[in-house]
């Protein structure tokens, strides 16, 4: 029966830490939670992962805009679309690019508690929004 010698088993677990420490670290993630419009009546959510290391810190994925609002007749209305949103300025200010049902919206906002913004979307006038990172 061949005998293993920890030189043997010593080079392989050296091997594999060095393989670990070489390995791009996996990109960071987040939950975007908001409400959108006068009175609150549009829920937002999405799941963002952040884009490879640069300059600005940027994260991006699906989001769905649910109408919560007790004027809904047939059953909550649904939007579904994606976002490209950018964090600068020590995490004090939020701007973001939203494609919703096909129409593309910007988002600007700065963080008190939570980011209060406007959410722009092309022929709609703009709405309140705020939105909770986590």
């Amino acid at each position: 029966m061949p005998r293993t010698t920890w030189r043997s088993g010593g080079a392989a677990l050296l091997g594999a830490v060095a393989l670990s420490l070489c390995q791009v670290p996996p990109v960071g993630a987040m939950e975007i939670l908001g409400q959108a419009g006068v009175l609150g009546e549009w829920e937002l959510t999405g799941h963002l992962t952040e884009s490879p290391p640069g300059a600005p810190r940027q994260f991006s994925g699906p989001l769905k805009m649910k109408h919560v609002g007790i004027c809904t007749q047939d059953g909550p209305d649904e939007r579904a679309g994606e976002i490209k949103l950018q964090i600068t300025g020590t995490d004090s200010q939020v701007t973001a690019e939203l494609v919703l049902d096909g129409a593309p919206c910007t988002y600007s906002a700065r963080k008190t508690r939570n980011y209060e913004g406007t959410l722009s979307c092309e022929g709609r006038p703009p709405v309140p929004l705020l939105v909770w990172l986590k």
